[in-house]
């Protein structure tokens, strides 16, 4: 049997390793690059990736699961600090081992998408593919601007 920090070093390069991977996959759909956010590891409360442009309207938590069945309460609210805390809308990308990446998001980052900026009930959230979170993230950065996002954010 494995120790602990052997164990702990394993999920971190597993979840080290799908944040590569969606920030390569999220260039190849939006153009925009991203790099693993190494402030999360020294100060809790950030998001997993970041990017350059001001316009992205999304605070990424990524997760990786052996196994599951959707995203987890706990992982919401773990996004949704951190959105908070950037001033954007928060997103779960995750993935169960031999499975496609899915992401769970606030029903109000949709509403966002389609120029709503009202609040929308914050437990209601919803599950897209990457590339459907790229296209909401497409249509969000294309709008009439950002500002009033907070209040689509649970």
């Amino acid at each position: 049997m494995k120790d602990r920090s052997a164990i702990g070093r394993r999920n971190r390069a597993k979840g080290a390793e799908l944040e590569r991977e969606v920030a390569a996959a999220l260039f190849d759909l939006t153009g925009i690059a991203f790099r693993r956010n190494l402030r999360q590891c020294q100060e809790s409360g950030w998001g997993d990736l970041v990017t350059d442009d001001p316009a992205w309207p999304f605070s990424i938590e990524c997760k990786r699961r052996s196994a599951g069945t959707g995203c987890a309460d706990d992982w919401r609210a773990q996004a949704a600090a951190s959105a908070r805390k950037a001033g954007q809308l928060p997103v779960v990308v995750y993935r169960f081992d031999r499975r496609p990446i899915r992401c769970a998001l606030p029903m109000g980052a949709i509403r966002a998408a389609f120029g709503d900026r009202g609040a929308a009930p914050p437990e209601e959230w919803v599950e897209c593919s990457l590339d459907g979170l790229a296209y909401l993230a497409r249509e969000i950065m294309a709008g009439p601007g950002t500002a009033g996002m907070e209040g689509a954010a649970p």
